[in-house]
């Protein structure tokens, strides 16, 4: 093959699709049936400055504010310069975006933006109308093999190359393993906020891609910038931890307190928002509650048939809420075409880290991230060649699930506040993950964005455009990228 993608949610379908509409061969391998990944569920929309009274600049200066001075500049700029393009690509591809009464497309306002600029499809099921239409394209395209039902092992190095994968049945975990021999391997496998007990995220995301990646050698950034999203319904049965889009507030939904009073911005940064809804609960001992009484729920018709089956009427009542560990800013660390430290690998989507979102993702720029960096990763794999004398494919890698027991700790000690003695107990946590996060949040001394310090509350200039770096032939260390 010429081109191997792992995972098939938005950004790894989009990988594969430009990289076969570059002429490459590509394998799409997905552990997961088509359309059942996370970004299925996904129910934000895509940021891109599309009304003429927007511009480029507004958006990379809110994306920028919202970064907290950590974002990577020329990393910020490409994604909005380059995002209009991929809303039209998709709506080209076949994907349907909500329009307003004149037949234009509908915008809508998230925290964090000042204009309206997110485009959604089925308003909060757009990722269920993003994945079904890619995976139909996929599942037919003359140059691409899915491999559904494939779990990824370990990553094919060969004299400091990656060169493939291996992989077995997913349901099958003691089959033997599968080879795939590619001139490049892109990994699209999501991020890692299922590592915390209390998160939005299936529990599939636990990042399985950062350890296949720091095995083969490769470099991982940001890790202890972890976003907790404010409005995740707290109710005891299985609807804890469903994500209310911020897009609900967007539309005038409300945050209330135990006595119906409001007591922040809702559209301020999700960072803002998240803490002051945390705080709020501890000072009353009470839940805080989403007030969705004057939004039209019939743009986001999920929402509410999910809290109907949860015994709950937003047209009526208040809803309970609370934040949970959301989206992961750190991951493998790429540059802006998706390449990582180890030749022959690239990355994509979450489980990837340009620096573009600092230390604090702007609401919908994710999606934007996955199509924008997507093209440009399934572009920069499609030129890549297989070196002669490969050698013998490895045996496969340790499991990447963690023991519940690591997931209370991350929840417990590198939450939305954190110590230093918290810190270092996470540490000592087995699971490799947990110790990379609590290092790299020690190394972090300052608060800044989603990463917050109680013992060192303010943010340090002298680490604006900072970045934590480690790999397993580095030590943990931070370094400016400009």
């Amino acid at each position: 093959m010429d081109v191997a993608v792992v995972g098939a949610g938005a950004a790894g379908l989009y990988t594969a699709l430009a990289a076969a509409r570059g002429g490459a061969r590509v394998a799409l391998v997905s552990r997961a049936p088509l359309a059942q990944t996370a970004s299925y569920w996904a129910q934000g929309g895509i940021a891109a400055a599309l009304d003429p009274a927007d511009s480029l600049e507004r958006h990379l200066a809110d994306t920028l504010t919202a970064g907290r001075g950590c974002s990577r500049a020329p990393a910020a700029r490409v994604l909005c310069e380059e995002s209009p393009a991929r809303v039209l690509d998709l709506e080209q591809l076949g994907v349907h975006f909500d329009l307003d009464a004149n037949g234009a497309l509908s915008l809508g306002l998230e925290g964090g933006h000042s204009r309206r600029r997110v485009v959604h499809a089925g308003g909060s099921a757009t990722g269920r109308r993003i994945t079904r239409e890619l995976s139909a394209l996929v599942a037919v395209h003359e140059r691409i093999t899915v491999l559904e039902g494939l779990t990824t092992s370990a990553l094919w190095v060969s004299g400091g190359r990656c060169v493939g994968l291996v992989g077995g049945p997913s349901a099958r975990p003691d089959t033997a393993e599968t080879a795939v021999l590619a001139a490049s391997t892109v990994l699209a496998t999501g991020g890692a906020a299922a590592l915390w007990a209390r998160t939005t995220n299936p529990r599939g995301a636990i990042g399985a891609g950062l350890g296949l990646a720091l095995r083969a050698g490769a470099r991982l950034a940001d890790l202890e910038l972890v976003q907790f999203h404010p409005t995740a319904l707290a109710l005891p049965g299985a609807a804890d931890g469903f994500l209310i889009s911020e897009a609900v507030r967007g539309e005038g939904a409300l945050l209330l307190g135990s006595g119906g009073e409001r007591f922040v911005d809702e559209l301020a940064p999700r960072d803002e928002v998240a803490r002051a809804v945390e705080a709020k609960h501890l000072d009353d001992g009470r839940p805080v509650h989403l007030d969705m009484r004057m939004v039209d729920l019939a743009r986001f018709p999920n929402v509410a048939r999910t809290l109907l089956r949860a015994g709950l009427d937003p047209a009526r009542e208040l809803v309970p809420i609370a934040p949970a560990a959301h989206y992961t800013m750190g991951g493998i660390a790429t540059d802006l075409d998706g390449r990582s430290s180890v030749p022959g690998l690239l990355a994509v989507g979450e489980c990837a880290c340009t620096g573009l979102h600092g230390a604090n993702r702007l609401a919908s720029n994710s999606l934007a991230e996955c199509f924008v960096f997507g093209a440009r990763a399934g572009a920069a794999a499609s030129h890549g060649e297989v070196p002669p004398n490969v050698g013998s494919p490895p045996g496969p890698g340790p499991s990447p699930a963690p023991p519940r027991s690591a997931r209370a700790a991350m929840w417990r000690h590198a939450g939305i506040e954190r110590t230093r003695e918290g810190l270092e107990v996470l540490t000592l946590e087995p699971f490799p993950l947990a110790g990379l996060v609590a290092a790299a949040g020690l190394a972090r001394r300052e608060s800044r964005g989603a990463h917050r310090r109680g013992d060192a509350p303010g943010a340090d200039p002298a680490l604006d455009g900072h970045h934590t770096v480690v790999s397993a032939a580095e030590a943990m260390a931070l370094e400016r990228w400009d």
